[in-house]
């Protein structure tokens, strides 16, 4: 999951960016993907000189590696243990928390909807208009839930389980006392397809599926970690700009679950590899 580019104050918890979310190029959006690739699963404290090498691989340069670091350390996410001139980074819990919720969307995306019983969520909701923050937050944290907005002040979504999160996003807006969920079946009237239309940009999501393909389906990987880091920082915002519709709802040539399958082809096939690699850096700056 993506990261907030800024956080102030003792004891605020990381949140999440949808820019990040979306893979949006830096430094910093590139460490957010290596934590979550090979630190999350470690556990383990990484030294400043580990970063640096692995996204030296990647084209960034050391001193804005240094800088992602410090600022993803400010922004709550890292904390820093000095030995000498030398610093370790480990995880905060609360970054734990969100890159494990945030892997699990990540790695368990398919590009659609498996099953569905042809029930909807639901969501009215507007913030006043005199509450930017309130707007953008809400507008934008229930995009990242999947829900899209067909007209304004409704968010639907063919997920009903994500009832709980677009719930927590209403308190965390504000504007969850005057908000109504459902949960409800369409029972006729319009094309659903064209309610589907309204509220996401099928077409532009399928372009970056697209785009996705052209570029890692005959992609060998000389360097198997720095191929894998390519591969997870392009995939990992569709499970946050896809709704992961059912198919019955999607165009007929949709390319969201061949994407998904080249995905996991190509990570099940990079990550012994770059798992090795990453730990021969990090093993050699200890």
């Amino acid at each position: 999951m993506s990261i907030a580019e800024s956080m102030t104050g003792a004891g605020r918890q990381p949140v999440l960016s949808r820019r990040h979310a979306a893979g949006a190029e830096g430094a910093r959006a590139l460490l957010f993907t290596v934590l979550g690739i090979f630190v999350l699963p470690e556990s383990r404290a990484v030294w400043t000189s580990t970063f640096i090498d692995v996204l030296g691989r990647l084209g960034v340069e050391e001193k804005a590696s240094r800088q992602a670091l410090m600022r993803t350390g400010a922004d709550g996410w890292l904390t820093r243990q000095r030995q000498g001139r030398r610093t370790l980074w480990t995880l905060s819990p609360h970054a734990v928390r969100l890159l494990t919720e945030g892997a699990e969307r990540i790695y368990g995306f398919t590009g659609a909807q498996q099953e569905w019983d042809g029930r909807w969520l639901l969501v009215l909701a507007r913030a006043p208009e005199s509450e930017r923050s309130s707007r953008h937050l809400l507008r934008t944290r229930l995009a990242w839930a999947g829900l899209g907005s067909p007209a304004p002040g409704v968010w639907i979504s063919t997920h009903p389980d994500r009832a709980p999160e677009a719930e927590r996003v209403l308190s965390e807006a504000g504007v969850r006392d005057d908000a109504q969920i459902f949960v409800a079946e369409y029972r006729g009237g319009g094309r659903l397809s064209a309610m589907v239309r309204q509220a996401w940009d099928l077409q532009e999501i399928e372009g970056h599926y697209e785009e996705f393909l052209a570029e890692f389906a005959d992609q060998p990987s000389d360097d198997p970690l720095a191929g894998l880091v390519q591969l997870v920082h392009a995939w990992r915002r569709f499970p946050f700009t896809d709704p992961a519709l059912p198919r019955e709802l999607l165009p007929n040539q949709w390319s969201g679950a061949r994407a998904a399958r080249l995905f996991q082809r190509q990570r099940a096939a990079w990550t012994a590899g770059a798992k090795a690699e990453w730990s021969r850096i990090a093993g050699a700056a200890d």
